[in-house]
């Protein structure tokens, strides 16, 4: 039998729900009370005496009745105040729920009526699985068994003092492989056209071909176009001009049969990146719509080797 010990005294301070309850009913009281108290003790100052002016100069004038001052009792209001929010604090801290103690006795409940515990069923185990057919028993094929009798055996046994002839063995002797192929000879070297350095005819610039006049006038208007085209194109390097570099250089190429430009070097440098920017602008040539007039010698094309100086100068500001 399990019955709950009501008479047992629990040691620990606890606080209830009810205690709680009756404690704020009593604070509240005591909060009214001490309105009403102080409605009264400050009622009997409009009673007594004239409205009056405080004295000048204190917080008095601000009130009706001078005899009327609260600000007198704050600080009992402010210690009264910090003691209760102690109280209240340490009630808070304290509030602990124990569990109710439950006394058990040695006592067993015996019960007459038997009660069946059915035993639940575990999961059917599946079925086995069929047996294997059994094998197929092949029909082995007849033997014909052999006579004895067509047996022939013979005698291979030897003496000591029988000779036997030992087969001579010849070697063969394998042909020899044949040489190997000589090597192919080598490719030709390609022929490397001549290139000129004066021909009957020098490369001339496009665009002046078209011009009804002579070879040489044809010439000096290819020259304008060469120098037109170089200094529209160029740019002064930032490195010369920080450097204050300035000078000619030199720059050689090949004008080729078919008007293209080959061979492109500095022939002379003057550095800060002059050389490389030249070199940049001549390659630009094989990029127009039209090509070099190629040099002819005998009235055939050639190669002509071709030498342009280009001057690099700053301008004074």
């Amino acid at each position: 039998m399990i019955q709950q010990n009501t008479t047992a005294m629990n040691p620990n301070f606890e606080l209830t729900s009810h205690f709680l309850v009756a404690a704020f009913a009593i604070g509240f009281l005591i909060i009214l009370a001490a309105i009403l108290l102080g409605r009264l003790y400050f009622g009997r100052f409009a009673g007594g005496a004239s409205a009056t002016q405080g004295e000048s100069g204190t917080y008095r004038h601000r009130n009706k009745y001078a005899g009327a001052d609260v600000f007198q009792y704050s600080p009992m209001i402010w210690r009264f105040s910090m003691i209760a929010v102690l109280l209240f604090t340490i009630a808070a801290f304290n509030w602990t729920i124990y569990d109710t103690p439950v006394q058990t006795t040695d006592e067993i409940v015996s019960l007459d009526i038997d009660v069946e515990v059915e035993i639940p069923r575990s999961a059917e185990p599946p079925p086995p699985p069929p047996p294997p057919p059994p094998p197929t028993i092949e029909a082995v094929a007849e033997v014909e068994l052999i006579d004895e009798e067509e047996i022939e055996f013979v005698d291979q046994s030897i003496d000591v003092d029988d000779a036997v002839e030992a087969p001579i063995y010849t070697p063969t002797k394998e042909a020899a492989p044949p040489p190997p192929p000589p090597p192919p000879p080598p490719p030709p070297k390609p022929e490397i056209a001549e290139i000129f350095k004066v021909v009957e005819e020098m490369p001339r610039f496009p665009g002046c071909e078209d011009m009804m006049a002579s070879n040489t006038e044809k010439m000096d208007c290819a020259n304008r176009k060469l120098l037109e085209f170089i200094y529209d194109n160029i740019r002064y390097p930032a490195l010369a001009v920080e450097n204050g570099i300035e000078g000619t250089v030199v720059v050689g190429f090949v004008v080729e049969p078919d008007g293209s430009i080959s061979g492109m070097n500095i022939l002379r440098e003057i550095g800060g990146g002059c050389g490389d920017e030249i070199l940049r602008v001549v390659q630009l040539m094989n990029d127009l719509p039209e090509k070099w007039s190629p040099g002819k010698q005998r009235n055939r094309p050639v190669r002509v080797q071709f030498s342009m100086p280009v001057k690099f100068k700053l301008e004074l500001q």
